[in-house]
């Protein structure tokens, strides 16, 4: 019995460092996309592409050992509601990855035009979403939800920005209607780095449900309440 607990909790260790792979490769990611934005590199922005194949294999890795530790290894309670998170937490990280490669095609698509303007908010955006990767995802491997506080923080900056984003563009926009091409490319980049943070506060949700079989979806967590 006691080797038999040993082998799995190695298990689960191998199993924390692929998601941690995982979520450093999507930082990363993220992380490139928006500096193949800033540069207008079109050959930074193709690599995001070519990359986020591999973040869709080490969910499909994941997933399977996921599945194959709950069938195999029949684990406690905690164990269990650790492996269903995993399962849905690599999903996020997963939909993080397309996004950051949405990014990337956006500056594909604008890669032979001048940039309508010089990026500031998109890159304050992109620094944001990166951290709201590391903080869910220690988090998650550290089994304490306090330690994604900060995310509900860094929610509210990202939606500022993307709005202030919004508001500029449209401005820009309304002005110049030949502007359009170069603006709506930008509108959809800032939507796709708020999307990633919106990923983020799931895997927040589902920490706080794996500790404490606490349910705060959409948000409803003490943080937000006192907004």
């Amino acid at each position: 019995m006691m080797e038999h607990k040993t082998t799995f909790d190695q298990e689960l260790s191998e199993l924390k460092e692929t998601i941690t792979r995982m979520g450093l490769m999507v930082q990363t990611l993220i992380t490139k996309a928006v500096d193949s934005l800033q540069k207008l590199d079109r050959r930074l922005a193709e690599a995001v592409v070519r990359e986020d194949d591999e973040i869709d294999r080490l969910e499909l890795i994941i997933d399977e050992k996921c599945v194959q530790l709950m069938a195999l290894r029949q684990p406690e309670a905690s164990d269990l509601r650790f492996l269903a998170t995993a399962i849905r937490i690599v999903n996020d990280l997963e939909r993080m990855g397309d996004l950051a490669e949405d990014v990337a095609e956006r500056t594909i698509e604008l890669a032979d035009k001048p940039l309508l303007k010089p990026l500031i908010d998109i890159p304050k955006m992109g620094d944001l979403a990166v951290q709201s990767v590391a903080l869910v995802l220690d988090a998650f491997i550290m089994g304490n939800p306090s330690r994604a506080n900060a995310i509900w923080v860094i929610e509210k900056e990202v939606d500022r920005l993307r709005d202030q984003v919004h508001d500029e563009l449209m401005g820009i926009m309304t002005q110049d209607a030949s502007t359009v091409t170069r603006a709506i490319p930008l509108l959809l980049v800032s939507r796709h780095l708020e999307r990633i943070v919106d990923h983020s506060t799931n895997i927040a949700e589902e920490v706080v449900y794996m500790i404490e079989a606490k349910v705060i979806k959409h948000g409803g967590n003490e943080q937000n309440d006192k907004k």
